[in-house]
């Protein structure tokens, strides 16, 4: 498969800001954002969710620009623009025609350098960030997820919740945020990428004439991840239970990292699945059930998801266990062959997406100073095969499992149950 990477370029500033370009010239329009080393996982515990609500903050206003007119200077063009924050990124992004470019690399770097976080807004977006936080509370088969990460990564800020504690947030001042900002935005941290109708010199050179006030740079690292595992139970009145059954993954740099990504797919990565033909399709257990594999800088997490009436948790969970212990010894070759081609289709397809692509090319020089490479990708999803699939599910499902359930969980089994049944992946 002979695939063109020949418009992707890199600058690096003589500040250490790194810029990179992916140009298509089919398109009319260009994604183009600021993306940060800084997320949740950076975080002083007593200030959760301080990358969040900065990441909120730098919309409210410049001393060039108030809020509305970020806002509608982007919307005047016919363009978009939007942010998020992760455990390990924040990022600002906008997509426009490109006539507009300019335009929306300026918007961009005067909120990124010259945020003024006013009190008032500061004020108005605590109560937001509050009602985002309810919002969730109020979403179980989001919640659980928060409750998984906790209980994996207990009293660490890889565990802790990325909108923040309300606690925190209510507390949140001026000076945390402003501080935040000065440790963390910094040159080394962060890239410009832009995917689409650009031109990389002319980016360039207006990110540089922009771009040369950031402050120094202060390289502290993370504290690293200490996977744990453990339980957590939650009753609350529902009409089904959400349950996650996880184990500790793989880092983004380990040599099986797409062989868990395969596995994953194997056992729940569509209506095809182990997990949903078995659980869905054959006993009729669930509505919603798939796998997941998140990798981090430094560790990764494998779950699996059900969400369940209360009256079939009984049966759901010898059978998941079942599914998962199984994968190690009776992959078939055709289940690989579809899980390779599903990661493929996926690669390929995301390509098609311009936010995609600076997405992907930006997360690649934070994580691996290069840039992303899709016939790298595709070669190792290529050599993936049985004996890997086989080592990576002996090595994953012999951890320490983490079980997070929420809603009317009382007859899921118990935990030393479930670890017992999964201590046969140690034997």
């Amino acid at each position: 498969m002979l695939l063109s990477m020949s418009g992707i370029r890199t600058t690096t500033l003589k500040n250490g800001l790194r810029i990179v370009t992916d140009s298509v010239e089919s398109m009319y329009s260009a994604a183009l954002g600021i993306w940060t080393g800084v997320g949740t996982r950076h975080e002083d515990p007593a200030e959760n969710g301080v990358a969040h609500m900065v990441e909120h903050m730098l919309f409210k206003g410049t001393e060039k620009r108030g809020p509305l007119q970020i806002a509608e200077e982007i919307e005047a063009v016919g363009g978009s623009m939007n942010a998020y924050t992760s455990r390990e990124i924040t990022s600002y992004h906008v997509h426009l025609l490109k006539d507009d470019i300019n335009l929306g690399t300026e918007v961009l770097c005067d909120m990124y350098l010259n945020a003024t976080l006013p009190q008032h807004e500061i004020e108005r977006e605590r109560e937001v960030i509050l009602q985002e936080i309810g919002m969730s509370n109020d979403t179980p088969d989001d919640l659980v997820f928060d409750h998984y990460f906790e209980t994996a990564y207990p009293g660490q800020s890889m565990g802790a919740p990325i909108l923040g504690r309300e606690a925190n947030v209510e507390n949140m001042t001026h000076a945390m945020l402003a501080g935040h900002i000065n440790k963390f935005y910094t040159p080394a941290r962060t890239v410009l990428s832009a995917a689409g109708a650009i031109d990389h010199d002319e980016f360039v050179d207006s990110v540089a004439a922009l771009m040369n006030t950031l402050p120094q740079d202060n390289l502290s690292a993370p504290v690293p991840a200490s996977y744990k595992g453990g339980e957590i139970r939650t009753e609350r009145a529902l009409e089904q239970a959400h349950v996650i059954l996880g184990f500790q993954g793989l880092d983004r740099f380990d040599p099986d990292y797409y062989t868990v990504q395969a596995l994953s797919t194997i056992l729940g990565g569509g209506m095809s699945s182990r997990l949903f033909h078995e659980i869905r399709e054959k006993r009729g257990l669930v509505y919603s059930i798939f796998s997941f594999h998140a990798g981090h800088q430094d560790d990764g997490l494998f779950g699996v998801y059900a969400g369940t009436g209360p009256d079939k948790l009984t049966e759901i969970m010898p059978v998941i266990c079942d599914e998962l212990l199984k994968s190690g010894d009776d992959v078939r070759e055709e289940e690989l062959a579809r899980a390779k081609a599903q990661l493929k289709a996926s690669a390929l397809m995301g390509r098609e997406s311009m936010m995609t692509r600076a997405d992907q090319h930006a997360k690649h020089m934070l994580y691996r100073d290069k840039v992303f490479n899709l016939e790298d990708q595709i070669a190792r999803i290529d050599a993936v095969d049985l004996a890997g699939i086989a080592r990576v599910s002996k090595r994953v499902f012999s951890s320490e499992p983490t079980l997070a359930a929420l809603g009317p969980v009382k007859s899921l089994e118990p935990f030393d149950t479930i670890k017992n049944r999964m201590g046969q992946a140690r034997a």
